[in-house]
């Protein structure tokens, strides 16, 4: 994300903050734990996330003291300075009323806010949140005890900046998210800050506060959230007048992790409408290409000079992709497979791709096709329009760029011409192809 990362002065400390996304209205993160505004974008799924969050909302998102790239300070960092870094924040960012979304350690301090600026907040949604994490005989499923916190702290802080606190929130967790918590660790806080964090969890209560909020509220939960179970937001939704309660099924107080399990109804709370999903389907021109006999060149060449000459010839196919605007998708061995949102490009990247070609003495066929394919945010294309084009470059003789007759229609008028090579049954394919050559 190459928003610019800014900073507020709140009394002695620097706040870093980020604002992403154009929606219609403010949106402050109010995050848990540690957090690093760099950082926080270098998993997929978080960075989803904030995108997702950015898509319908003004997404204005900070490091609390301490943590992150904001200023260090010394000490516990007790409520009221977090709600002065928040308003700091937002007027610094030109935010005169936000929403607020609050999770874990950052939902009381949102509770608070809300409570004490009702003015500045428009709405509040609080995700696998608490009152209090301190156990009382009136608050039986707070899960910090006087016997045993020293326990517990000493425990993350033998784990800190491994990753392995991950699974105290996220039992499941896969390697590479453990791997990127554990750098978020060390980029988000020292030990020492952590040490202060906890003991802040630790006293935290607002409790008192709970009945002055007057934001419209909407109160996530996640049963049986490691740390943060079902109870608290049962707790939230009963003491915040006209609150509701959305009671969701992934065992995760992340935020981010299947967080498309509950952002449409979080939108459609903030702004009264959800958003229509973009489909994973969209059209698109598959190109493949395939180095012609390659094995015997290899072998004549001897490995050293053809390892030479095949990254030449990567380095040509790689720089008529990009002239014409294609993506590469894969490459194997000699192949490329390569996507285009138009047809006329892929034929004519494949065509200079071939003669490009030439002077090294290689030669290409080469296999076009254009159709709806299946592509999930960051994913590869696949579908029958991908095997299509497989398909048919394999049909190619040297030299050859083949198109099929639904790329063929498609660049009618576009001074490309072409040579009937007739129709073909396809191995994987139920009907019959027209395939087409390019001709010149």
């Amino acid at each position: 994300m190459n928003a610019p990362i800014r900073y507020a002065q709140s009394g002695d400390v620097s706040i870093a903050y980020q604002v992403t996304g154009e929606g219609p209205f403010d949106l402050v993160l109010s995050p848990g734990f540690v957090t690093h505004l760099e950082a926080d974008w270098d998993h997929p799924d978080h960075a989803r996330f904030l995108e997702r969050l950015g898509s319908f909302a003004r997404l204005i998102r900070f490091d609390k003291r301490g943590t992150g790239l904001s200023g260090r300070h010394g000490g516990i960092a007790d409520l009221e300075a977090r709600m002065d870094d928040v308003r700091t924040v937002m007027d610094a960012a030109g935010s005169e009323r936000a929403a607020i979304f609050g999770y874990y350690d950052g939902g009381p301090m949102a509770m608070l806010f809300a409570a004490t600026y009702p003015e500045r907040v428009r709405a509040l949604v609080l995700f696998a949140t608490y009152a209090t994490a301190a156990w009382s005989p009136d608050y039986p499923w707070g899960w910090i005890r006087p016997d045993s916190i020293e326990t517990m702290l000493e425990d993350i802080i033998s784990q800190w900046g491994t990753g392995g606190t991950i699974y105290r929130f996220l039992p499941d967790a896969d390697p590479a998210m453990a791997a990127w918590w554990g750098a978020r660790e060390r980029a988000g806080g020292s030990p020492g800050a952590i040490r202060h964090l906890i003991a802040s969890i630790a006293i935290t209560d607002v409790r008192d506060a709970l009945g002055s909020i007057q934001a419209p509220t909407l109160v996530v939960s996640r049963h049986l959230s490691p740390m943060c179970e079902a109870s608290h937001s049962q707790y939230l939704a009963e003491h915040i007048a006209g609150a509701k309660l959305l009671e969701l099924k992934t065992p995760s107080p992340f935020p981010w992790v299947n967080h498309d399990e509950y952002l449409d109804d979080v939108e459609e709370f903030f702004t009264g409408s959800r958003s229509v999903p973009a489909s994973d389907r969209v059209l698109a021109t598959i190109l493949f290409t395939d180095l012609v006999a390659s094995t015997e060149t290899a072998h004549a060449l001897g490995d050293a000079a053809w390892a030479i000459l095949l990254e030449r010839h990567n380095a040509v196919v790689r720089r008529q992709l990009s002239h014409f605007a294609g993506e590469e998708i894969d490459t194997a061995g000699d192949g490329f497979l390569a996507v285009f949102d138009g047809p006329a490009r892929a034929i004519r990247c494949a065509v200079a791709i071939r003669e490009a070609l030439r002077p090294l003495g290689l030669q290409i066929r080469a296999g076009i096709h254009t159709g709806e394919v299946e592509r999930p945010r960051g994913g590869t294309p696949r579908g029958i329009a991908v095997h299509l084009g497989a398909r048919i470059a394999a049909l190619g003789s040297p030299g050859d760029v083949l198109v099929s007759g639904t790329t063929r229609d498609l660049v009618a008028g576009s001074g490309l011409k072409f040579l009937d090579r007739g129709e073909f049954e396809l191995k994987g394919i139920d009907e019959r192809r027209r395939i087409y050559a390019v001709s010149g």
